[in-house]
């Protein structure tokens, strides 16, 4: 039976129609890891290390798509929950061709200053020169980026999550399958797995736009639209915690990689590139949870029924906790094999991966909570807490944690054990916004 928005959901009824989101998410995530595995053991470690030296810059430019995706589909999910389903499909169209025409700004900004902010960065030599060749490739997508980015959401609003995860995985083994061939096969080097990565994009937001365009089953389809500026700010305020934390991870990224250059050199970084894969794989349960249950919010609060809010905040909040307990035992166990798989041609970069892990994966007690706290509030269109709670999970905690604590303990040591910290603060400001605003929302 077809679950939709407007439905009461049971513990069941929530995980069937968010599984599907969760595992866009994850499989997302194993194809920007496979992705990495190819570039260290195809390419080489600086190779590697330059990857992922300019990821963060680049997420940068792509994080409206993000924007527009969160605080696009809880303005669109609210219009339905309304009933005023015409507005919903006009302001869906809005949200689509604007991003496109910012995307393309953007994309030339990108290309002017890759090299300057690398180079800023601390990026040299043959580091520099990789960081421009996969950097300037990777920018040329940024419209399917973005794109791709932002349908992840809507599809869920259209209520197709089973539609959304097929197309994940048809962009997914497009860059899986395309990484072995310019990589492996045709030794492209890092310019391969760039163009596997775009190819892959385009994938991704190709078969949603002619998916809308056509005539469907589902909630939502493109069509003429207006220019409401009024609706764009409220788009663009709803996804500030989506945009803030992107650019903020984005931000102590580079931070972290300065850091690490400082006390263990490019060894550093490169651990920390292999952490940062295994942290998307299982970060994004969270986010792909966290977006799968946003519309049903979104919709439950514009149909006024508080009665089902309260119950999707209770029934969350024990998914997410028992999930946590799980991936920090999963983490653990999992830290020696996937060190090797990436980094095992170098014994002492390896055994520094691992030694990583051991610190690093305790933070997955915390983060699945402020990161639901976050998108909570993105869906009940209260775009400033969710931006405060972004803003001091993926900044502030983050930025004094990692200045702080290599200073306090071991050097090295103090960067891995500073995001838990910072994601244990995070819940505590999560918490409190949560009982603050409870009579306000009616859960």
């Amino acid at each position: 039976m077809k679950i939709q928005l407007k439905d009461h959901f049971t513990y069941k009824k929530l995980l069937r129609f968010t599984l599907p989101s969760i595992g866009m998410m994850i499989f997302t995530s194993i194809y920007g890891v496979i992705d990495g595995f190819f570039v260290s053991n195809f390419v080489g470690e600086t190779a590697f290390t330059a990857v992922n030296f300019i990821m963060p810059f680049l997420m940068i430019l792509g994080a409206v798509g993000f924007m527009f995706g969160a605080g696009g589909s809880a303005l669109v999910s609210k219009t339905l929950g309304e009933g005023n389903r015409e507005k919903a499909n006009s302001l869906f169209s809005l949200f689509t061709y604007v991003p496109i025409i910012i995307g393309i700004l953007i994309t030339i900004l990108g290309l002017a200053f890759l090299k300057p902010i690398a180079s800023l960065l601390g990026a040299e030599g043959q580091m520099l020169i990789d960081c421009v060749r996969y950097g300037r490739i990777i920018a040329i997508g940024l419209v399917f980026f973005m794109l791709q980015m932002e349908f992840q959401s809507f599809m869920i609003t259209a209520e197709k999550p089973q539609l959304n995860f097929i197309f994940t995985i048809a962009a997914g083994v497009t860059n899986i399958v395309l990484d072995a061939l310019f990589v492996a096969i045709f030794k492209w080097g890092i310019e391969g797995a760039a163009f596997a990565t775009i190819i892959s994009q385009f994938v991704g937001c190709v078969l949603p736009l002619i998916y809308f365009f056509r005539k469907n089953s589902s909630l939502l389809r493109l069509g003429k639209t207006k220019m409401d500026f009024g609706a764009l700010i409220k788009a663009c305020t709803n996804g500030s915690s989506e945009l803030m934390s992107n650019i903020s991870m984005s931000l102590v990224g580079m931070l972290y990689n300065t850091q690490l250059l400082r006390y263990a050199g490019e060894y550093g970084v490169a651990a920390y590139g292999v952490l940062m894969y295994v942290n998307f794989i299982f970060i994004s349960a969270f986010i792909g949870y966290s977006i799968g249950c946003a519309p049903i919010i979104g919709y439950h609060y514009g149909a006024k029924n508080n009665t089902e809010l309260k119950g999707l905040l209770k029934k969350s909040t024990v998914i997410i906790l028992i999930s946590s307990v799980c991936m920090v035992i999963i983490a653990e166990l999992l830290s020696s094999p996937m060190s090797q798989l990436f980094v095992g041609y170098n014994e002492e970069l390896c055994q520094l991966t691992i030694r990583a892990f051991h610190f690093y994966s305790f933070s997955f007690l915390f983060s699945g909570f402020a990161i639901f706290g976050s998108s909570f509030f993105t869906a009940l269109n209260n775009g400033p807490i969710s931006a405060i709670i972004s803003f001091m999970r993926t900044l502030v905690f983050q930025v004094a944690a990692v200045i702080i604590l290599p200073i306090i303990f071991n050097g090295v040591d103090g960067i891995w054990f500073s995001i838990v910290v910072a994601e244990a603060l995070a819940v505590i400001i999560t918490v409190i916004f949560i009982f603050a605003k409870r009579k306000k929302y009616g859960y």
